[in-house]
């Protein structure tokens, strides 16, 4: 468990069933509640729009084929922390997003924890 995340409500938008399943694990383990995972742009923007819960995010930056950055701008308005994660690194991100929290796939849990600590602002224990 990581202590400064336990009990923390992490949206998880991520296509990809088996990466999706390893990012649930991987914060259940943490002592995250995960939400989702959530495999659209449309169905991640209803949740941020109606969760008001919501403690940070793991977004994909790609999809189903949409980029993933109106959710990060809605999270943004709504000042919560949130992690893109990419096969392509901050490199492949356009300069708007540059310096967001961003782990690079394939990630470990430890590179998930460190990213999610840095992006709440609680210091990794």
């Amino acid at each position: 468990m990581a202590e400064g995340l336990t009990g923390r409500r992490i949206l998880v938008v991520e296509d990809e069933s088996l990466v999706a399943m390893l990012l649930e694990t991987i914060l259940e383990d943490m002592g995250c509640t995960p939400v989702g995972p959530i495999a659209t742009v449309d169905e991640a923007l209803e949740i941020v729009a109606d969760d008001p819960s919501l403690d940070a995010a793991l977004l994909d930056v790609n999809v189903a084929g949409r980029e993933v950055f109106p959710v990060a701008s809605a999270l943004k308005a709504r000042n919560v922390p949130f992690v893109f994660s990419t096969g392509y690194g901050e490199g492949g991100l356009p300069d708007e997003w540059r310096g967001q929290a961003t782990i690079q796939k394939p990630f470990t849990e430890n590179t998930i924890r460190a990213a999610l600590f840095k992006a709440i602002g609680v210091a990794d224990v």
